[in-house]
């Protein structure tokens, strides 16, 4: 029986369409033919960076179209996730003080790309490191090397992808801190994704840390003669 090949191209496609179709360009200021245009650069990366990977699974992903809070803020994104087969808008839990998220950027680590949009690659939930702290999941994370997922990319896994987070196999952004000793992590709370957040040395028996390559791809990058 012939294996089927992962079509990291169409696949590049459906993430774009479902943003379209979510209503990312207007939230974002811009026409869809705009919003079309702006990350159109990146899908000649994605399929050049995906080469030998695996097609999609619940648990983990080639690659992810990520958009950043320089183009929509967190909790706009967030409203438009849902749990695979579910209706309800993600949100923000309560704990977090007002004005608290912009306060969480992207460990210096990651070495994140500037600008609206980027490519993550190789994309995996850390169903392993579940009942283990963040920071000792930090630590196996890297021993792979790999590296942690920000919100940003928390929140794109879980748009381009809703199944992957479910019950029990919820999981840490680590790779976005605020100075203190807070964890922000993706969970499930009255049917819908809610964005909150865990202490650095605090175990959880549903919460695993999601990782990914430690590879980014920028706009810049991938325009790049």
């Amino acid at each position: 029986m012939t294996e089927t090949l992962f079509d990291a191209a169409s696949e590049f496609d459906s993430q774009l369409d479902r943003l379209v179709q979510l209503g990312y360009p207007t939230l974002a200021g811009l026409t869809e033919s705009a919003f079309r245009d702006l990350v159109a650069p990146l899908r000649a990366s994605a399929v050049e960076g995906t080469a030998g990977l695996p097609a999609p699974t619940d648990a983990r992903v080639p690659f992810l179209l990520v958009t950043t809070r320089d183009l929509i803020g967190v909790p706009e994104r967030l409203a438009l996730a849902t749990l695979a087969g579910k209706r309800k808008p993600g949100v923000v839990d309560r704990n977090y003080a007002e004005d608290d998220l912009p306060r969480f950027d992207p460990i210096k680590e990651l070495e994140v790309p500037a600008g609206p949009a980027y490519l993550l690659f190789d994309v995996d939930r850390g169903e392993e490191f579940r009942n283990l702290a963040p920071g000792t999941a930090l630590e196996g994370i890297t021993a792979q090397g790999r590296l942690p997922l920000t919100i940003d990319e928390g929140l794109a896994f879980i748009t381009l992808h809703p199944a992957s987070l479910a019950s029990n196999r919820c999981f840490s952004l680590i790779g976005s801190r605020c100075g203190d000793k807070r964890v922000p992590a993706l969970w499930i709370s009255q049917g819908a994704p809610k964005l909150g957040w865990c202490w650095y040395g605090n175990p959880h028996t549903w919460l695993g840390s999601a990782s990914a390559r430690p590879e980014r791809v920028g706009l810049e990058l991938s325009t790049t003669p």
